[in-house]
């Protein structure tokens, strides 16, 4: 069985474009570092908060999907506490059923 992960992160509203696209890369990059693969990256946008993080209202939600070690989350989890950029974070781990072998009737 393999292990898919979804990690959706929201960024501060002020950042520019440019900063938002470094900040995906950084992440992108540690988690290849990592020997995580098939990463999917997806910027949601801007988009309202149901409530504030210190002061903002707003929020650009960026989700990645990937598969790889669970040591990455780690590592991945700690740079965004880390962060200025980062507001909030969270990881699911999802697991995706392989196909069962088809017996053949003889």
């Amino acid at each position: 069985m393999q292990i898919v992960y979804e990690t959706m992160y929201i960024l501060r509203p002020d950042l520019t474009d440019e900063q938002v696209e470094q900040t995906v890369t950084k992440y992108e990059n540690l988690l290849k570092e990592q020997g995580s693969d098939n990463i999917q990256i997806q910027n949601r946008g801007k988009r309202r908060l149901a409530y504030e993080i210190n002061r903002h209202r707003d929020g650009i939600y960026i989700q990645m999907n990937y598969t790889g070690p669970g040591n990455a989350i780690a590592l991945l989890e700690r740079a965004m506490r880390l962060s200025e950029e980062v507001i909030r974070y969270l990881t699911l781990k999802q697991a995706v059923p392989q196909p069962e072998p088809v017996e053949e009737v003889a």
